[in-house]
């Protein structure tokens, strides 16, 4: 029986560069942060006008490479640009390069197939969820003097109605960023400092969720990411990034992990918001009775 199977989310190499940044040299920190202040695009200059760019000898750069287990600067090169390829990826594209599904599949074959793929995706993610990533966003989704504004993408708008809906239970000024052009140019000139805006943005990325990160950085406001393995442009401005696997059975990226990430999130903001949240649901639940919604 044909079996058809889709790539699988790599760690991207900002990752491993973040990763190794405490065991690095002074110089070799400097070359670090000049890669990932322009990621990917730095990665693609020549070996000598990075080393320029950090202040850094050539030998440094191509030392840098290797304690990230590269053979060499076109080896690191090369890796990138395979990072580049998955990150945008569609699902056409995916299908092509696994190739046509097949129709025989059987329902226990299948059921098997992604029970592996999810589960293993799933304990990946909240394994590789940083603990004071998760603890900033609870902390700012839990500060009552700040108001919450939540937006996502083609698929991804659901998970933000998910987390939204649930923040609208346990806390007030929590909306969702309006579709029509007038009403959402009036929310995002109204940005300040009190603000929280919670993107979700997986691959391929959209342009506006980049503008609307950037909008919130510059208002003195915090962002939250919700993102793949592959990482929005958007992180660039963002305060908390939780990246999430996408392993999936089908062309299509899976929501799943990023779901259980969300749910952590709720668990830690029920336990913080305490009482609050509690007296914040009864109201609402007295307010929906005499309006005949329950």
């Amino acid at each position: 029986m044909k079996r058809t199977t889709f790539r699988m989310a790599q760690r991207p190499l900002a990752d491993d560069i973040r990763l190794k940044l405490g065991t690095l040299s002074p110089a070799e920190r400097r070359v670090a942060r000049v890669l990932l202040a322009a990621y990917p695009s730095a990665g693609f200059e020549t070996v000598s006008a990075i080393a320029e760019r950090a202040g850094v000898s050539a030998p440094t750069v191509l030392r840098f490479v290797g304690r990230l287990g590269f053979t060499g600067f076109p080896d690191f090169q090369g890796a990138l640009r395979r990072e580049l390829d998955a990150r945008n990826a569609s699902p056409i594209s995916l299908y092509e390069t696994a190739g046509e599904p097949s129709s025989t599949d059987s329902a226990d074959g299948l059921i098997s197939r992604t029970s592996e793929l999810l589960s293993a995706a799933l304990v990946k993610t909240l394994a590789e969820v940083p603990p004071h990533d998760l603890r900033s966003a609870v902390a700012l989704l839990s500060d009552r003097k700040r108001r919450i504004t939540l937006l996502g993408g083609r698929f991804t708008h659901l998970l933000a109605q998910y987390l939204g809906l649930h923040l609208m239970q346990l806390r007030r000024d929590v909306r969702f960023l309006p579709d029509r052009d007038v009403e959402r140019t009036a929310a995002l000139a109204a940005l300040s400092r009190r603000d929280v805006v919670v993107v979700f943005d997986y691959r391929r990325y959209e342009e506006t969720n980049l503008a609307v990160a950037r909008l919130t950085q510059e208002s003195g406001g915090k962002v939250i990411v919700f993102t793949d393995t592959w990482l929005s442009p958007a992180t660039t401005h963002a305060e908390v990034v939780l990246s999430s696997r996408v392993d999936s059975p089908s062309p299509y990226d899976s929501l799943v992990p990023t779901l259980a990430v969300i749910e952590a999130i709720v668990a830690g903001l029920v336990g913080t918001l305490g009482t609050d949240a509690h007296e914040h649901m009864k109201h609402s639940e007295d307010v929906a009775r005499r309006i005949n919604l329950v």
